[in-house]
């Protein structure tokens, strides 16, 4: 009998510790329901940082310069239009995702 194939991205996922392991799917069946994990950090009333988790078992930070008024209506925006943040400054930003993969 053949052994079945395992995504690399589950096998990522199952070797992580807790609670890193819960932030991620570690089956097919887990991809449908699995939300990302988001961590947002103001540098300044006006420049966000924003982590997001991957389906993939990784994460990236992004930066952007915002208009400083309601930072919990603003980090999308971040998210979807900032800078990508080199891993040396993303993982200083968020220690707690250093364990895992960051996403080229």
């Amino acid at each position: 009998m053949t052994e079945a194939y395992e995504h690399p991205a589950f096998t990522k996922a199952k070797s992580l510790p807790e609670p890193l392991r819960g932030m991620f799917p570690k089956s097919p069946e887990e991809v449908d329901g699995w939300q990302p994990t988001i961590q947002v950090r103001a540098l300044a009333s006006t420049v966000l940082v924003v982590a997001r988790t991957r389906v993939e078992c990784a994460w990236s930070a992004y930066i952007k310069g915002v208009p400083g008024e309601r930072h919990e209506d603003e980090w999308g925006e971040v998210l979807y239009c900032g800078d990508k943040l080199p891993q040396e400054i993303a993982v200083v930003l968020f220690p707690d995702f250093k364990e895992v993969p960051y996403a080229r």
